[in-house]
Formats: structure tokens, sequence, C-alpha cells
């Protein structure tokens, strides 16, 4: 029967999207793999993939269509023998009802008999199993029962992938639990006031009334919920950056003729990382009632676009060299800023940077993104009067950081031990070449 095409989740916390674009029309055929549309959710725009093969019969939701919500229908799937005629007919029952219901509704609408269906396949307590042709012929080519497979395509579906799975280790898709539901939203912020009465303040003044796209949606209500939810505590310090400048100078001579030049944000990535290695309890998140304490060093850096931000994570960033360090954030900044970045590269990490130095801005406290552990907020490097080790003045290039801090997950003292080992590998950049 007909198979409604639904709208993907194609992240966590995906609730609605825009179908930017269809890459097929009503009569192409598909296949498992084939590039069907482009999602634009509320951090990228991304391929949709189709899951099963058949023929396009009807497009549902049109190009540019904005707040598609999850799981909503965006277009019909046809089997092998079926028309555009047997859409209407295959949309007035659910496809994953179980037979019994079917015919109930079927005894209870009245009018003339339908033709007795083909018998499908059952499972072990009568309700219909639902697969597709193709999963159908290879589970029979591999002797494998469609029973003791989950199906992941639309309502339940068994599709080609769910039996190429089985294929691999029929037994554990047959014992697999149940999935577990998707986790609830987070229960909405406390809200200020609403959108009327601040209009009526203003009544009279000239304004533009600007709304608001899902990635600055998104932003709201997350750092909302983490300054409400989130016991924020602050460290700071300075540090001095004469050493480092002086080093990364002469690094960036020798690598010009590979083409590298080193950001002091590169040595910053890399000092944090090898902090968290020296304080691994501080490597940690939170994770509702409990907290996971991380062995790699993830690593977070915010990257401002128009409308929003994204937070790009360097995994393993401890074990990488500064130049690998500095071609990686580059790739992931050029991306984030054209909206191209996959979930798995912005999601995830157990601690955070956010540098507005190259801003001008001197200090500033930055709003820790959950689950992490902490984020260090990076203020410029100015030339500042010190008081030198032998007690003369002198001049430095200071640099101010603050480290906000989550209190459930890292205490004060730890806290203290984390910005200690990263202004150490600062002053001392050639230590975190060793």
């Amino acid at each position: 029967m007909p198979t409604e095409i639904l709208m993907p989740a194609l992240s966590p916390t995906m609730e609605e999207g825009t179908l930017a674009k269809w890459h097929v029309k009503e009569g192409d055929t598909v296949s498992s793999g084939d590039i069907m549309a482009e999602i634009e959710t509320d951090k990228a725009t991304m391929e949709f993939e189709a899951v099963d093969e058949g023929t396009i019969g009807k497009i549902l939701v049109e190009e540019g269509t904005e707040g598609v919500k999850v799981n909503t229908a965006i277009a019909i799937l046809l089997e092998e023998g079926e028309s555009a005629d047997d859409i209407d007919t295959s949309k007035s029952a659910p496809q994953a009802a179980p037979a019994a219901d079917a015919g109930n509704e079927a005894a209870s609408s009245g009018g003339s008999e339908a033709p007795a269906p083909a018998p499908a396949p059952k499972s072990a307590d009568g309700n219909r199993i639902f697969a597709s042709p193709l999963a159908r012929r290879i589970a029979k080519d591999k002797g494998l029962d469609l029973a003791s497979i989950k199906g992941s395509g639309p309502h339940g579906r068994i599709v080609k992938a769910d039996v190429e799975k089985a294929t691999a280790a029929p037994k554990a898709a047959a014992s697999a639990p149940a999935a577990e539901a998707p986790a609830a939203p987070a229960a909405a912020a406390a809200r200020g006031p609403s959108a009327s009465s601040v209009m009526a303040m203003y009544e009279g003044r000239d304004y533009e009334e600007v709304s608001l796209d899902g990635m600055r949606k998104t932003i709201a209500s997350r750092l909302t919920e983490a300054k409400q939810s989130i016991p924020h505590f602050y460290l700071r310090r300075d540090i001095e950056l004469d050493a480092l400048l002086k080093f990364r100078g002469e690094l960036n001579k020798q690598l010009e003729a590979r083409g590298v030049k080193l950001s002091v944000n590169d040595f910053i990535i890399k000092a944090c990382a090898l902090a968290l290695q020296a304080v691994p309890d501080a490597n940690a998140v939170w994770a509702g009632d409990r907290m996971l304490k991380l062995k790699p060093s993830d690593v977070a850096v915010a990257v401002a676009i128009e409308g929003g931000l994204f937070t790009p994570v360097l995994k393993d960033a401890d074990m990488k060299s500064l130049s690998a360090l500095s071609a990686e954030m580059k790739d992931l900044a050029t991306r984030a800023r054209d909206r191209k970045l996959a979930p798995h590269e912005y999601q995830g990490g157990s601690f955070a940077i956010s540098n507005l130095g190259m801003f001008g801005i001197d200090n500033f406290d930055a709003v820790i993104n959950p689950p992490h552990g902490a984020i260090l907020a990076v203020g410029a490097g100015v030339k500042r009067p010190i008081v030198g080790a032998d007690g003369e003045l002198a001049v430095a290039t200071v640099m101010s950081v603050t480290l906000s801090v989550d209190h459930r997950v890292i205490d004060g003292a730890l806290g203290a031990q984390l910005l200690q080992a990263i202004k150490d590998n600062l002053e001392n950049p050639m230590t975190m070449l060793a």
C-alpha cells in the first residue's frame, strides 16, 4: 500500500523544520539512499535520504514551506504495481493500525463491501506486519522472520536497512528491547511580558517587528533555561601572553611554507584540552540526575553567524597538533557560517570557549551551554603595567578570562585548579608540545 514519507527529526531537539528544496518530483523512482530533499532545521540545512524504494506518487508539502512539524506527511511513496489512484483509498486508514481495528472501521462505515485484502504476515500477537516488498524479499532470501525485526520506517514499517541490519545480527534484533520514547521537551521557561503588552508600551513609537527564525527561538529557549536551571559561578584570571605571542610568531614563520597560520585561539583550544586531561574531574557534564565524566577532551568553540551562533566541537583536541586544530577549526567555522554542519559536529563536548577578544571586549561572563560543565569567556589581550617577579614595574600583554562553572558538576576549588592549568599552559606554551 502507498506509504507516507514523514518529516524527519534530523537532530534530537528538532520539532519542526523548513522543506527547503525537493530533489525529486512526482513520478520519479527512488531507491534507498537517494537524496530526496533538503530540510532546514534551526541549525543547518541537511539532505534527507530515502529509506525505501518506490515511486513518488504525490508531494504533499511544497518547497519553501516553513514550520513543518516532525512526523508530518510530506509525500506519498508508491510500491511496485501501485498508482496515484491508490493514494486516497490508502489514506482512509492508518497504515500502522492492527488488522482487527481496520476490520471494525470497515464494518461500521456502511456501503458496499470492499474486496478481501491479500494475506499479510502477522506478528505473534496477531497484528499485521508492515514491510516493503524489497524488505520482504531480502528477509525471505536470508531466512529471517519479519516478526523479529523492528521497523524504522513510517509507522514502524520494516524497510531495507532494517532487514540488512538483522542479517548481520538476527538474534540481537529479535531480543532488542522496544525503543525508548523520545525525551519530553524541557518544561517551558518562565515567560516575561506578552508580546501584546510590550507592543502596547511602544504604541505611537516607530519600530520594526522582527519575527524569530528557528535558530533564534532555540537560542532564546536554551539559554533562558540554562540561566534559570544551572547554578552558575564565575572564576576570573589574568593571563600574560607575551611568551605565547613570541612563540606563535616563531612557529608561524616555520609553518609559512605549509600555508599554516596559527591563531591565539588555536593555542587557547589546545590549552583547555590539555587542562581537562590534567584535571580530569572537571571534564564532566550534567546528565539530569548524575554526572558523566568524559575521558577525551572534546572542546566546543562558539562561532558567530548571521542571526545566531554555533558551537562546533573539536573532538580529542588534546591529541591533535596545533596545526591540525587550526585547520579543523577553520573548516568547522566556514561550514558553520554556511549552515552546513551536521548535528554530530555541533553536539556533545564537555567544555566550551567563547572568544570576544577580536571584538575588543576586555572581559565578560558567558552562559554555560548545557550539558557542559563550564565555558571559558576570553577577552582581548591588551598592554598593561604589571609588577614583575623582581618587584619591578613592567609592561605585558594581558588577557582577561572568566570561567563560568556549573556548581552541580564542578566545585569552586576544582574550578580554580582547571583555570590554573589553562593559565599555566598559555603562559608556558612550549610545554603544550611536549
